[in-house]
């Protein structure tokens, strides 16, 4: 043995190997820094008495790896070297896109070990006293004015809507008021879509696109202060209007490619010009449009900006009128009448100082521009809509569920129609909390382009499934169109929110994992740059931290699945704990199994997109799930609001769960190690599952709670237009389930009766008459029971039509179902 210490020999040893292998697993899983490994292991190596030249040696590699100076000169510099063949290129618009904005939360998900503590700080913001005087005001006026089925048979909103649109400044949300805008806050800008989107489509999408990317936003952030001058205070007041002409025939997710452009060139008087041409598609309020925001690339052939004869893509601003502008046709997105329009533009010739947004100074910068307008419009529009939808859906089918009566019992009380009204109610939940979330980061200046990625998927995806749902409980009196019909538009145009601000598709695989593996992981896009820039002492620095963070990761991933997350703990108590501690176990496999992606497949990743999906589904559910507990901690933990909070979280947790299995099933490898997750990783994945879908008696709780006329039914629905005048169609199936509602005692001892054989068993009025005759309900109660079953026929009745009114509907735009009589 040698004279080395040894004091680990005797009959201790396996008492020693077993204190080692702890603190292995302690150093692991607590992410110790190098040196600490270091010393452990020499403690121990010391203590097993190894040989003296064995010892020399395990010191020699601890200087190599611990001293940095020597590591980077005979190690990192040999890997730097690897890497460059095997790491992906990123294009210069690749590069604008990933510095666009910054990171928020989605750097702790990505990590491998949340700071949940610190998630549960972060603002859930709430509107103003003017901003909420806004939305009791003005948007209830605009609201009262439209009327959604003649909006659709006019196909125009009717001009009071428009009045009231430009004097409130609706098109002057995100304009500072120093401007003449109303400087609203984010999670304003939001209540206020959310609010014109339950009562119509058309008229909320007039009111988004001025505020969302388009001259406003683009002046805002970047514009010269004459542009400002000129154009603010006009585009606030709707004297100008505003489009921004962005997609192409061959352009459309794809921005960077597209091809409408000018060409510098010097007048006669000395002054910059610049030669337009174009072809747009898809613009909204493009023919009515007095101002075009235009997206270009721009070409300087005599360098007059000396900054080479490709400039790069610039963003503009054109008069409508100037000569050449083409506009006045329109599209016809699934009849949905909003202005969605083509325009073209032919040699149409502008001054390149007034007209490039910021000036000559920011020619060629408008890729930044668009991705830094994109990063924060994508978590506030479609969201809104989202939220304001399903918020309607669960009025009016929660309704319907109560009022709607089949074999003598409500529908709502049958199984079938408990689960779909149960993820109605859950979903709702869900996307009020990602709404006010995201707002409150946006609220803060921050722009996160992945969270706003994530938000617009999400929310425009969940709030498709939610009106496939409603559309199944409602049945035919949802399928037929007319005035009384509250959710077929919304359904018909949802595919519409899918397509717009970068499709889904496109957002899913390519945006939210693969911006987020090199935005929101803590060394990738680093480790890429240092590469790219040739930076030895970066790359170092990144590189190995990368290594512990992969070490870190894959013990916490081992320990928490084994334990189930309980390693973890949670920030808070009570029934919510474990989802913390899940979500934990979550972040850790996520982090591990993304850094074995980019590592076995490198570059070719990024074509790898049924795999990248389910990494975002799991970055996604894994951000909703946070949305929902920080909901739920900040609306004072509501007991009532439980059964949608483990809805929304085994919803999530169950997502997840389909998106690992796809990953293992399918992510390959070399040398077996697509084998090893095909079928060991996988089988260990199905017996120690994440969860399950949403049990039975979650949506059967939820679905009870819906269909309670009481205080957390208008909470889960606060937010949309209410109509205060008779005959408006939700204001006649609110009042109808109200009734119901209050009839529920009454009806149940007539049922009662009838079980009892104390009544014959008749049907409706008669058995109402029935039950006063043998004193068994109060003329009170029988008046109450024959308004409610009044009010019931009266809801469920759908409109019909002449055969002239059918193929004329534009001039009949109402029809007049008849009276319960």
């Amino acid at each position: 043995m040698s004279p080395f210490f040894g004091f680990f020999h005797g009959p201790q040893m396996p008492w020693c190997l077993a204190a080692f292998l702890l603190v292995v697993l302690v150093l692991g899983y607590t992410g110790s820094p190098l040196i600490v490994w270091t010393l452990a292991t020499a403690v121990f190596l010391a203590g097993l008495g190894v040989p003296l030249p064995v010892f020399s040696v395990f010191l020699a590699f601890a200087v190599l790896f611990n001293v940095r100076p020597i590591r980077r000169v005979l190690v990192t510099s040999l890997v730097m070297k690897l890497m460059k063949g095997f790491m992906p290129k990123i294009s210069d618009t690749e590069r604008t896109a990933l510095e666009a904005g910054v990171v928020w939360i989605e750097k702790d998900l990505f990590s491998g070990k949340p700071d949940f503590k610190k998630i549960l700080k972060e603002p859930y913001p709430e509107l103003t006293a003017e901003e909420k005087a806004f939305l009791d005001g003005p948007v209830e006026k605009v609201c009262s004015v439209t009327d959604d089925w003649k909006v659709y048979k006019e196909r125009e909103l009717p001009p009071e809507a428009w009045e009231i649109l430009k004097k409130e400044k609706f098109f002057g949300m995100v304009i500072p008021k120093e401007y003449g805008g109303l400087g609203f806050s984010a999670l304003a800008h939001s209540a206020v879509l959310q609010k014109l989107g339950s009562r119509c489509m058309p008229l909320c999408v007039t009111a988004m696109v001025p505020n969302s990317l388009g001259p406003a936003e683009l002046l805002n952030h970047y514009g010269t202060e004459e542009q400002k001058k000129k154009y603010l205070p006009r585009l606030a007041t709707g004297d100008e209007i505003p489009c921004f002409a962005l997609t192409e025939p061959t352009a459309g997710s794809d921005a960077g490619s597209i091809t409408s452009h000018g060409e510098l060139f010097k007048g006669e008087d000395g002054k910059l010009f610049i030669k337009l041409n174009w072809n747009k598609r898809w613009i909204t309020l493009a023919s009515i449009s007095t101002v075009l925001g235009l997206a270009f690339r721009l070409k300087d052939p005599g360098n007059l900006l000396g900054k080479g004869p490709e400039v790069g893509i610039t963003c503009a601003l054109i008069p409508s009128k100037t000569k050449g502008v083409v506009l006045g046709r329109r599209h016809d997105p699934l009849s949905v009448p909003f202005f969605n329009c083509p325009t073209q533009g032919h040699d149409v010739v502008v001054p390149a100082e007034d007209s490039i947004i910021g000036g000559l100074e920011w020619a060629g910068r408008g890729w930044h521009m668009l991705m830094e307008s994109l990063a924060a419009g994508r978590g506030v529009s479609l969201p809104a809509q989202a939220a304001g939808g399903a918020k309607l859906g669960t009025r009016v089918v929660s309704a319907h569920a109560t009022i709607r009566k089949q074999f003598g019992v409500p529908i709502g009380s049958f199984e079938g129609v408990e689960d779909p009204l149960g993820r109605i109610g859950g979903y709702n939940y869900l996307l009020e909390a990602l709404r006010r979330f995201t707002c409150g980061a946006i609220d803060q200046g921050i722009k996160p382009p992945v969270i706003t990625a994530m938000a617009k998927f999400n929310a425009t995806e969940i709030a498709r499934g939610l009106w496939n749902d409603a559309m199944d409980i409602c049945g035919g009196q949802a399928i037929s169109l007319g005035p009384r019909n509250l959710l077929a538009h919304s359904y018909m145009g949802a595919p519409i929110a899918i397509t717009v601000e970068g499709a889904n598709i496109m957002t899913r695989t390519l945006i939210i994992f693969g911006q987020g593996a090199m935005r929101a992981h803590p060394y990738a896009f680093h480790e890429v740059d240092a590469v790219e820039k040739g930076d030895l002492k970066a790359f170092d620095k990144n590189f190995w931290g990368h290594v512990g963070h992969v070490v870190r990761n894959l013990f916490r991933a081992a320990l928490l699945s084994v334990t189930r997350g309980a390693l973890a703990g949670s920030p808070v108590g009570g029934a919510v704990g474990q989802y913390y501690r899940k979500l934990a176990w979550i972040s850790a496999s996520f982090a591990i199994m993304a850094d074995i992606a980019m590592g076995m497949l490198g570059g070719t990743l990024k074509f790898r997109e049924k795999i990248t999906g389910r990494y975002a589904d799991i970055l996604s559910w894994m951000y909703l799930s946070s949305c929902v507990l920080r909901r739920y901690e900040a609306e004072g933990r509501r007991k009532e609001d439980l059964p949608f909070v483990h809805f929304c979280l085994q919803q999530g947790l169950a997502r997840i769960q389909r998106a690992f299995d796809g990953i293992f099933e399918n992510i390959g490898g070399p040398l077996g190690v697509g084998w090893i997750f095909k079928v060991i990783v996988r089988a260990w994945s199905h017996v120690n599952a994440l969860e399950d879908e949403p049990a039975d008696h979650v949506t059967h709780e939820i679905s009870k709670l819906l269909q309670t006329d009481g205080e957390q039914r208008d909470r889960m629905t606060d937010g949309i237009y209410y109509p205060k005048k008779d005959g408006e169609s939700l204001k006649r199936i609110d009042e109808a389930f109200k009734a119901a509602r209050a009839a529920d005692e009454t009806e149940k001892k007539i049922r009662k009766a009838v079980k009892a054989k104390k009544l014959p068993k008749l049907k409706g009025i008669e058995l109402v008459q029935e039950a006063l005759k043998a004193g068994l309900i109060t003329e009170a109660e029988a008046a109450n029971l024959k308004k409610a079953e009044e009010l019931r026929l009266d809801a469920i009745t759908v409109d019909d039509f002449s055969e002239d009114e059918y193929h004329n509907r534009v001039n009949s735009l109402a029809s007049k179902p008849a009276k319960f009589a």
